[in-house]
């Protein structure tokens, strides 16, 4: 009997792809979540916020929109953090609680989330798992090692993530300071193992993009701040530095101690940070150094150093309430000298200008210039970025953490590195990048955008309340209080109050006329109207908004507000 030859079935599935997603960080400064996806398993990096812009008014803070991981959740193996700033941290009391899948970072970042998650979060339980640079766990299909690279926070990880399309590499934050405060070097090494084996993948930090040369090593600073303060001996010094700068707080505390002179700090998170960072190792600095704020002016101001908050113009932070002669326990004058040890994040040069300028105003000298060397980026500048491509040798390359320009410009410098022009993809938030088989395209998104915060309410980025505000700023509201009787007669005065619309003492006139038209719409309510005054409210609105543009040309807010007496008494 003849046999039959066998053959192998096959499912008709198509093989599974790599998907790269971000959900914020790409063509901007902050909020940075990015995901891997491969068939049933999710991989998130980082989850940030960013800091809102001047046109929206009263919201504390964005983040990323998460409705695509909201719709995998069961398929979400674990939040790997690259490190502690806030525009990588700083949206996980709002997400992780939504989430509730582990958490991963090195010490100092796990502890600095921690304090954002019991402030912002109090009741959520985080399952947090901490990892060392050059340790690696497994997460699904994904196979992740923690690199150490510089940044300006410590403990800050690249990730190395060997998935089955290959190898990825993310750098984080990142730049190649030979001469770290700590002594932790980026580890070339791993990066360049990684290159020997085949990068499928490098997603690389833009935000230097445009700066030749190299970033000066943190140590710049410290001697920046050491002659500071030996050619202002008799002055008072104020230091403004990113509180989450741990390796520049560190040499405000050393070049103190060398000239003779007390640290107070202003700011609740610097104090916080300091506190947690002495805690873990991360700082050291002897108790008899440091002195309360409350007792601050007691210290002969030549033996006084003042570390503060406010580098950014931040509304609350101490350097604000100081420049605006509101702190209450600092005033400052002719004698003091403030330096601000850091640049403005883009967004924020109004509010550090404006700052400076009152700083002046109150008499004190005040240091920015970048040409002083009193800020060192964190981030790599275009030669370390050829670098980091020399050694990853990647065959396909996105340019992430940094505005449209910068992603552009970094993807030129790929190109000019030998990546096939092809394979260097510039996304945006929401673009899938897919990888099958050694091919990469760019097609589908999914849901992306921000979310604003404001206080512990959150809502979309295109809702109603922005509106609202932005239409309250430009053109202010006029109120009507109108009272009517069960008949649908006037009981009372028609009462009208207006705000960032029209001064009362200049509105005698339009007021009047406002009334005159709010009686006729009153006087022509029939009985549904007072059975819906809903209806009465919006016939008004729309008079009162026809006297108003005829008269003024303005475009309040009108918000009718109509009472009916009820048959019984009472009012509704």
């Amino acid at each position: 009997m003849a046999r039959s030859r066998s053959r192998k079935k096959t499912s008709g599935i198509p093989p599974a792809e790599l998907r790269f997603i971000p959900l914020g960080g790409f063509g901007e400064i902050g909020k940075n979540m990015l995901v891997f996806e491969y068939g049933d398993d999710l991989l998130v990096v980082d989850s940030g916020l960013k800091f809102p812009d001047e046109e929206m008014f009263g919201i504390d803070f964005v983040i990323p929109d998460v409705t695509y991981l909201l719709e995998k959740k069961k398929n979400i193996r674990g939040i790997v953090l690259t490190h502690g700033h806030e525009d990588h941290t700083g949206a996980l009391p709002f997400v992780l609680p939504q989430l509730d899948v582990p958490l991963y970072g090195t010490a100092l970042t796990l502890g600095l989330a921690s304090g954002k998650l019991a402030e912002f979060a109090p009741a959520y339980e985080p399952k947090m798992r901490e990892v060392r640079a050059g340790e690696t766990i497994e997460l699904g299909a994904f196979r992740v090692t923690f690199v150490a690279v510089c940044h300006s926070i410590p403990d800050g990880v690249g990730l190395i993530i060997e998935t089955p399309e290959g190898i990825i590499v993310h750098t984080g934050d990142f730049k190649l300071d030979p001469t770290p405060i700590d002594g932790r070097l980026t580890d070339y090494n791993a990066f360049a193992e990684a290159g020997k084996k085949g990068v499928r993948l490098l997603i690389s930090d833009s935000t230097n993009a445009e700066r030749p040369g190299h970033t000066p090593s943190e140590n710049i600073v410290g001697k920046s701040l050491e002659q500071i303060l030996r050619l202002h001996r008799n002055r008072r010094i104020v230091v403004a530095a990113f509180a989450s700068n741990i390796h520049r707080t560190q040499q405000v505390f050393d070049a103190a101690a060398r000239f003779n002179r007390k640290v107070a700090l202003l700011g609740r998170s610097m104090v916080s940070n300091v506190e947690l960072s002495r805690k873990l190792g991360y700082i050291q600095v002897s108790d008899d150094l440091l002195v309360p704020a409350s007792e601050a002016e007691r210290v002969p101001a030549n033996r006084l150093l003042v570390l503060t908050t406010g580098s950014q113009g931040e509304p609350f932070s101490g350097l604000v309430l100081m420049s605006k002669g509101e702190h209450r326990h600092i005033l400052l004058g002719q004698k003091d000298l403030v330096a601000i040890f850091a640049t403005p994040i883009p967004g924020n040069e109004k509010l550090v200008s404006r700052t400076i300028d009152r700083l002046f105003a109150l008499g004190c000298e005040v240091i920015y210039d970048r040409e002083q060397h009193v800020h060192a980026s964190g981030h790599a500048s275009q030669e370390e970025l050829k670098m980091m491509l020399s050694i990853v040798r990647p065959q396909h390359f996105v340019p992430f953490h940094g505005e449209r320009r910068h992603q552009h410009r970094h993807a030129q410098l790929a190109v000019e590195m030998g990546v096939p022009e092809q394979n260097v993809h510039i996304l945006q938030n929401g673009d899938i990048l897919r990888i099958q088989r050694g091919k990469s395209q760019v097609r589908g998104t999914v849901p992306s955008g921000a979310v604003l915060v404001d206080g512990l309410a959150i809502g979309e980025m295109k809702g109603s309340v922005l509106k609202e505000r932005r239409e309250l700023a430009e053109d202010g509201i006029l109120i009507l209080s109108i009272v009517l009787d069960k008949n649908g007669r006037l009981s009372g005065e028609i009462r009208l109050e207006s705000r960032g619309f029209i001064h009362s003492s200049d509105a005698t006139a339009l007021y009047e006329e406002i009334r005159k038209a709010v009686l006729k719409v009153v006087g022509s309510a029939g009985e549904k109207d007072l059975l819906e005054p809903e209806n009465l409210e919006i016939r008004i609105r729309g008079r009162v908004k026809e006297v108003i543009r005829r008269l003024t040309r303005g475009t309040p807010n009108v918000l009718p507000m109509v009472t009916i007496l009820e048959r019984t008494g009472t009012t509704a």
